[in-house]
């Protein structure tokens, strides 16, 4: 018997599935593109833009003439050189350092004590929860109209409340005060600030597993030593993100300063980002304010930059 031909294999199967894969690649990279393109224009458009733009006027000398006009001469790194070689610059970023540190420090330290706070369930815990949203919520420049009424050292209800009680003879001028005023400010950002700590570190502290804590108890850990071996180095992640943010969100405050103090008394309360404003709006040196804010920028990064790899030297160490 004659053995019947066999058919010839089909070639173009391989080229068909390779054709196949090829094709599903290109939808998914295409569908990757869809998704990256919108938000690489979004970001290049409303903050590249602005940055380059800010950066570029730093060099010019961009007054209310030239910003008209359009024609802004280049000068170079004059505008850096004026601001950093005055005095008031040097008094601005003691300022800044102070606001920033003494608003930071109380940030956090009350946000993580009303975190740890809310972690235990209570009644009306949530409610209590939602009511200390609300310094966040409101607008900066109503918070900080608020405060100036309360801190008038004549009418103000905090002087009221204390001659009231008798703690204090006479008002303290806390917003007349070259030192007080200072202090007054950083209380009411850190009055700000506390609902963003809290809000992020009691996320954090919910990702804790609680057999952790079952298991500390056990071995007879009291609260201190439980949040020191237990809590904290779980909480580290998120407490550099928390840190970072509340330095970049407190180098740049203007609204809460320009309402309560306006930068006074005597330039006490004035910091770089304030300093900025007043150049660019008040004295329309828009060159040397565009300068004062890319220092302002370089400052925030610097900060942020040494505070990662430190925390990621601490974390492999």
């Amino acid at each position: 018997m004659r053995s019947r031909p066999r058919p010839a294999p089909d070639v173009t199967r391989p080229d068909s599935a390779r054709r196949g894969v090829a094709r599903a690649r290109c939808r998914e990279r295409l569908a990757q593109w869809m998704f990256i393109v919108p938000a690489a224009a979004y970001l290049l458009l409303f903050f590249g833009y602005p940055i380059v733009k800010n950066i570029v006027m730093s060099f010019q000398q961009y007054s209310i003439t030239t910003f008209y006009t359009g024609a802004a001469p280049f000068v170079g790194l004059r505008n850096y050189s004026e601001i950093l070689s005055s005095d008031l610059f040097s008094e601005a970023l003691l300022t800044t350092v102070l606001f920033t540190a003494g608003s930071i420090f109380g940030q956090f330290v009350l946000g993580l004590a009303f975190a740890l706070f809310f972690q235990r369930s209570f009644p009306l815990g949530r409610v209590l929860r939602s009511l200390l949203l609300l310094p966040w919520l409101l607008p900066l420049v109503a918070s900080g109209t608020t405060w100036r009424w309360m801190l008038d050292a004549d009418s103000g209800v905090v002087n009221g409340a204390l001659r009231g009680l008798r703690l204090l003879p006479s008002g303290v001028p806390w917003l007349t005060g070259t030192s007080q005023a200072l202090v007054s400010v950083t209380l009411i950002n850190v009055w700000v600030g506390i609902p963003f700590n809290t809000t992020i570190l009691y996320g954090g502290l919910q990702d804790v597993p609680t057999h952790l804590y079952e298991a500390a108890k056990l071995d007879g850990a009291g609260p201190v030593t439980t949040f020191r071996h237990v809590t904290w180095p779980l909480l580290r992640p998120v407490v550099s993100v928390v840190l970072v943010l509340d330095v970049v969100y407190t180098v740049k405050v203007l609204d809460i300063i320009l309402t309560v103090t306006g930068g006074g008394p005597a330039n006490a309360t004035e910091t770089i980002a304030t300093l900025s404003y007043e150049l660019s709006f008040r004295q329309f040196e828009f060159g040397r304010g565009a300068a004062m804010s890319t220092v302002l920028v370089v400052v925030s990064l610097v900060f942020a930059l040494v505070y990662l790899r430190a925390n990621r030297r601490a974390q492999s160490g």
